[in-house]
């Protein structure tokens, strides 16, 4: 199994709208595809004559591509703009999964970063360039290296470059030149400084000629501040078993810390046995047996007789069958791929070959599965989310719903921390922002995150918080703060009258992660007005609780394989 593939990047239509233009000939998923790699690129909310513009598609065209997208989920509306979901990183998901690398790499690159205390990267070959799969941060670091899981390198810039075009076949080169000629100052490569100048053409490949030999040689690179001014990298290869780089683990440093040569001997050895330890990982013998299986992914639903002609068929079922591909390491059959997205034969095939074409997804054998290039659509803007990101818009919709504020935290020892809010403005406001922190017996947030823990647990938190009244109702006897536990343990909501501040009545769900453990409170906070705490219950808990789980369905995608980063 080889996690990379060598095709040229497709590139994204840019003639001008009509009929028989080439961006206009292109089939639906091509074109979804084009418009979804824009949207999902830019560094800001687009509109849709912005992508009309960019793909050179007629704006009928685009809008009825969008609708399919913010339908599926790929895509939001933000008042008329644009902006990528976090559902968008089920594409990368899915080859992360398929190709081994989710399970593989996540250890040894958190064990790396820990005895290293430098920033550790996995990288593979996508094209004739170098793309980020896989990222491990020391703890505790304040400013941590590193690029972002998805970022796409040039090659002959980087140490992992080297390391894996020790594999390139003929066809990799000239695609390699070709961009090369396109784009001498590598302006395509938004997370590396551009070049202010470059020297030949003949000694660019001369030079990464002679490093990939030195490379393949030595059993590692070194680049000290090609990358990027002040840093230098370490990248050993990742081998099959018939000794072919199929991967880079790459570790980085500023020239602060380390000289490129100190950091060699540093690191080294480390990562030399590392790589040993994710190469038996990706093709070990009891690689499918140690495998998780993954989760299910939900099979092609026609909203065609819901939406009409603003929802594309095609471009639906091409992104079902890309997402399915995910749902085994190794890839699926063409007929698996057909059961697992709900499509016909007929109709998946077509769709893989499409895919295949484009690059998204490589064949080896009978079996399909997605290329790294898929990467590409949003996951590295998105890999960088935070709890408090994926939740601000559902917050901000809960409370135009409610009209009432909405809050998230989580729980910090003995408090809950406020990371995200949606205020709205009233007389009887509570004056509460991110960062605010309030103590977690007295709040209906931090019973909700306390009733989840284990008993022992929950019981020294509790002691630790040396409970005081705050008003004449608050609850302070660690026996009826543990019978109210229980109590919101079993159903599954916290509702607190007037123990935080006279007159503030909340009501709180937890949001889960994919274990089901609870990593946030949801809650909406009000005035305790004539109406009874029971009323507030059965009017706000629905869609306190749908807001809850539509945090949790983006947390499931975007944290598919890690811990939900809270902060």
């Amino acid at each position: 199994m080889a996690p990379g593939v060598s095709r040229a990047a497709p590139e994204a239509p840019t003639a001008p709208a009509s009929a028989d233009s080439p961006a206009e000939a292109a089939g639906p998923l091509e074109r979804g595809l084009a418009v979804l790699r824009i949207a999902a690129d830019a560094p800001h909310p687009v509109r849709p004559s912005d992508l009309a513009r960019a793909t050179g598609l007629a704006r009928s065209t685009v809008d009825r591509i969008t609708a399919t997208l913010t339908h599926l989920d790929h895509l939001r509306a933000v008042g008329r703009d644009l902006v990528p979901a976090p559902r968008l990183m089920e594409f990368g998901n899915a080859y992360l999964r398929a190709s081994g690398m989710s399970q593989a790499l996540r250890p040894s690159l958190e064990r790396l970063a820990r005895t290293l205390d430098e920033s550790v990267s996995a990288i593979v070959l996508d094209g004739c360039d170098a793309r980020i799969v896989g990222k491990a941060v020391p703890p505790g670091r304040m400013i941590p290296l590193g690029f972002r899981v998805g970022d796409l390198l040039p090659a002959e810039r980087c140490a992992a470059g080297a390391v894996l075009a020790a594999g390139w076949q003929p066809d990799t080169y000239d695609a390699w030149r070709a961009r090369r000629a396109a784009d001498p100052l590598d302006e395509t490569f938004p997370a590396v400084p551009a070049r202010r100048t470059t020297p030949p053409p003949e000694q660019v490949e001369a030079d990464f000629a002679a490093w990939t030999a030195a490379a393949d040689a030595d059993g590692w690179a070194l680049d000290d501040q090609l990358v990027a001014p002040g840093l230098v990298a370490v990248a050993v290869p990742v081998r099959d078993p018939d000794g072919r780089p199929v991967c880079a683990i790459s570790v980085l440093a500023h020239t602060s810390r380390h000289s490129g040569d100190a950091l060699r001997a540093h690191a080294l050895a480390t990562m030399e046995e590392e790589a040993r330890h994710i190469a038996d990982a990706l093709y070990g013998a009891s690689t499918e047996a140690a495998a998780p299986p993954a989760t299910p992914v939900p099979a092609y639903a026609d909203a065609k007789p819901e939406l009409g002609p603003s929802f594309l068929q095609a471009l639906a079922r091409g992104l079902a069958v890309l997402t399915a591909l995910g749902l085994r390491r190794g890839g699926l059959t063409l007929a698996e791929a057909a059961e697992a997205a709900g499509l016909s034969y007929p109709s998946t095939r077509r769709n893989l070959l499409t895919l295949r074409q484009l690059g998204y997804v490589e064949q080896l054998g009978r079996r399909f599965l997605p290329s790294p290039r898929v990467l590409e659509l949003g996951y590295a803007r998105l890999s960088t989310l935070t709890l408090a990101d994926i939740a601000q818009p559902h917050l901000t919709e809960l409370a135009g719903r409610a009209r009432e504020s909405a809050s998230l935290a989580v729980l910090d020892g003995t408090e809950v921390h406020y990371v995200a809010r949606a205020a709205v403005q009233q007389i009887t406001s509570a004056r509460i922002m991110p960062g605010t922190r309030l103590p977690a017996y007295a709040t209906s947030m931090g019973r909700v995150l306390l009733a989840d823990l284990p008993e022992a647990d929950r019981r020294e938190r509790i002691d630790a918080s040396h409970p005081r009244a705050l008003t004449p109702h608050t609850l302070t006897s660690p026996d009826a703060l543990g019978a109210a536990l229980d109590r919101v343990a079993r159903e599954g909501h916290a509702l607190v009258e007037q123990e935080l501040e006279a007159g503030l009545r909340s009501l709180a769900v937890p949001v889960r992660d994919r274990s089901g453990r609870a990593v946030g409170a949801v809650n909406i906070a009000l005035h305790a007005g004539p109406e009874p705490p029971e009323h507030t219950r059965d009017t706000l808990l629905p869609a306190l609780r749908a807001c809850a789980a539509r945090i949790e369905s983006d947390l499931a995608v975007a944290f598919a394989d890690g811990p939900v980063q809270t902060g």
